[in-house]
């Protein structure tokens, strides 16, 4: 367990894109802060793997099946979610897809440009409509929206990709004011390139060029950023809103 153990207690969050990575880092570290979880992804096999270690360990998670592409899907995904958790306090945008990594603008094509939107920027719109009942009915809601540092600097050869992760970022200004009246944050969690599996194609030269343009010069791993996330989940965060936290040993700074 963790020192948080407190942090989140009593607290019903949904994290999706949750069976691995950044997603599951978060999912363990918000159910070790003493909430309720409830886990989503695609990937199904790995979630239940993912779920019942966490289970194991004496943790409050639930897992559910979740097709960001598919409007259906994040309905009925969500709906399940907070059934099961019984209301929900947090939502963890964090499930999307890269796809586009290697490629120049020219060498993407139309299909991928739309896959890319189409889990990353629509999906999450639509998941986040679809709990926005339950986080108002909760009158302390946070929405997190995972963003990616890469639109703070122009990421080359990854267009598809930042273009999605700088709409989150958009998306999340104008939500934070929308939601404002209900007493839901809405804050964008940045990170810089991270050791994952989804991360695996990135290039042993942007790993260098990052280690070697962070003032914290070593690899970025998920426990780097699970401490923003549960920041902006706590009431430690309550007065702050539709700020966007870039978290990658200062690569960027904002």
């Amino acid at each position: 367990m963790t020192d948080n153990v407190q942090l989140l207690a009593g607290r019903k969050v949904f994290v999706t894109g949750a069976a691995r990575g950044l997603g599951l880092a978060f999912a363990t570290a918000i159910a070790e802060a003493g909430a309720q979880v409830a886990m989503a992804d695609i990937l199904t096999d790995v979630l239940e793997e993912s779920v019942a270690a966490l289970q194991a360990r004496g943790l409050s998670v639930h897992g559910f099946t979740l097709d960001m592409a598919d409007p259906a899907s994040i309905d009925t995904c969500a709906s399940a979610a907070i059934a099961k958790l019984g209301g929900l306090d947090g939502l963890v945008n964090n499930a999307a897809i890269t796809n586009s990594g290697g490629r120049s603008s020219e060498q993407l094509d139309i299909a991928l440009w739309d896959r890319v939107m189409d889990v990353n920027v629509r999906g999450t719109w639509l998941m986040t409509n679809a709990c926005l009942p339950a986080l108002r009915a909760s009158g302390n809601g946070a929405v997190v929206n995972l963003a990616s540092d890469t639109p703070l600097w122009g990421a080359p050869n990854l267009l598809a990709y930042v273009a999605s992760k700088g709409a989150i970022i958009g998306m999340t200004r104008s939500l934070a004011r929308e939601e404002g009246k209900h007493n839901i944050t809405v804050n964008a969690v940045a990170p810089g390139l991270t050791k994952v599996e989804a991360t695996e194609y990135v290039p042993e030269q942007r790993y260098q060029h990052y280690h070697d343009g962070r003032a914290l010069q070593r690899l970025q791993v998920p426990e780097d950023v699970t401490g923003a996330v549960l920041f902006a989940l706590s009431g430690l965060s309550r007065f702050i809103t539709g700020q966007v936290i870039a978290v990658n040993g200062g690569f960027v700074m904002n």
